[in-house]
């Protein structure tokens, strides 16, 4: 990669984070859309910008920590372009070492001017500068700075699981995870999928405890590998995949996924239910849309998507379903690797109102599940209210069911934060 080229793509970079930081963007959505724009770019030029934007994202309240030791003006205080170069400079300076910090300095000196602010150049060369220089006696001493981890989480996991638990799963966000991917099994067998991946370059590594699942690495983008567009595989996190295997689907089973979107743990339980049949529901008409796009990629022939607001109760469903997966909205803090942008934006008071939705939602949905059939409630969370506390409340006012196996999973290099618990009814 050339010096001019970085250039360009530290623009693009520092575009793309002030939308995400500044103006509210979601992270994973914006950061596609701006390399799927910029698809043309060599591999290593997009892994760069992916490394920069995200990196940027999930260490800032620690890039804000390393910029306040050194300058006058603290980062809140900066306006919002000068802070974005500063976190970007910050980032690739303790982070990146694809050239010296001297030159970094310097890219982002000319970036602040392309920008407009030659006025502010100095300052930015005189803090970056001062960042470099001391990065070896800066120390992160609590875990909120550490792991740039809002002050109110860290709080809230070391009372539900305890200091040392809380630092695991802290350090589990920062752990290296390859691509999760779920076999189409009904088009191909894993090894057969694997071997057509291998000579494609792609680096495979079998999962040893999900027949399904396959984790991929080496590859330049989804879009461009031809298995992918043929449905013979569906990308799918070991926690989520997980669901299905735990509901334990037989051959003829009558499923309902109440919030199904974007489809993989209704595909998936559609392959296990291979003379059943599969209703995946949501929301709004564009995540029906997305479920529909993933059925025809995939070719599944025994499920079908429609929207259905999940709190509104559907007479014609009553006592139907041998299993009802209810993978409800939650505040996501399972999977912050993948959404880093997530613990700035959920506070105390979403996560209460996430979790009386989840309530509504689960007293719904219950009465879908016919006798002896299975409620299977997820989330992609590490919060007591909304998974240990959320099933106990809803035990208590629902005596028919009870719990034939609970999950709370902690990110590593295998998986995603998530929560199961299956529930048989009497």
């Amino acid at each position: 990669m050339s010096d001019n080229n970085k250039i360009n793509n530290r623009l693009i970079a520092f575009e793309t984070l002030l939308e995400i930081l500044e103006h509210g963007q979601f992270s994973h959505i914006y950061l596609k859309a701006v390399l799927d724009k910029y698809a043309y770019l060599d591999k290593n030029e997009r892994a760069f910008i992916t490394r920069l934007v995200n990196g940027t994202v999930e260490r800032m309240l620690q890039l804000d920590f390393i910029i306040d030791s050194v300058s006058k003006t603290k980062a809140k205080k900066m306006k919002p372009v000068i802070r974005t170069i500063m976190r970007m400079g910050a980032y690739e300076i303790f982070y990146m070492d694809s050239v010296p910090d001297s030159a970094t300095c310097n890219e982002y000196v000319k970036l602040a001017k392309k920008k407009g602010f030659t006025g502010l150049s100095g300052f930015v060369n005189g803090v970056l500068r001062n960042i470099s220089r001391q990065k070896k006696e800066i120390k992160f001493t609590d875990l909120c700075t550490k792991y740039s981890m809002p002050q109110w989480i860290v709080d809230k996991w070391s009372d539900e699981y305890g200091t040392e638990q809380t630092e695991k799963i802290l350090n589990g966000f920062f752990t290296n995870q390859d691509l999760c991917i779920r076999v189409n099994l009904c088009k191909i067998s894993r090894d057969d999928l694997a071997d057509r991946l291998k000579a494609r370059g792609i680096s495979i590594r079998k999962c040893d405890t999900i027949s399904s699942a396959l984790y991929i690495s080496d590859y330049d983008s989804l879009g461009a590998i031809p298995e992918f567009k043929e449905g013979l595989f569906y990308v799918q996190d070991y926690s989520s995949q997980l669901v299905a295997n735990m509901a334990d689907i037989k051959p003829d089973d009558e499923i309902i996924d109440v919030c199904a979107a974007p489809g993989g743990k209704a595909l998936h339980c559609a392959e296990l239910a291979s003379e059943g049949h599969v209703t995946a529901r949501d929301l709004t008409d564009a995540k029906v849309a997305l479920i529909n796009e993933n059925i025809s990629r995939t070719a599944a022939g025994n499920i079908t998507a429609e929207r259905w607001d999940a709190t509104e109760f559907d007479q014609n469903g009553e006592n139907k379903y041998d299993v009802v997966i209810a993978d409800l909205p939650c505040s996501g803090l399972g999977i912050i690797r993948k959404k880093p942008d997530i613990k700035y934006n959920q506070t105390e008071e979403s996560l209460a109102e996430l979790a009386q939705l989840q309530k509504q939602i689960l007293d719904v949905v219950c009465r879908y599940v016919k006798a002896g059939g299975t409620l299977c409630y997820s989330t992609c969370t590490i919060n007591k209210s909304e998974n240990e506390i959320q099933v106990e409340n809803f035990l208590q006012s629902h005596k028919e069911f009870k719990i034939k196996e609970m999950k709370q999973l902690f990110p590593n290099e295998e998986h995603d934060g998530f929560f199961i618990c299956v529930m048989k009814k009497n």
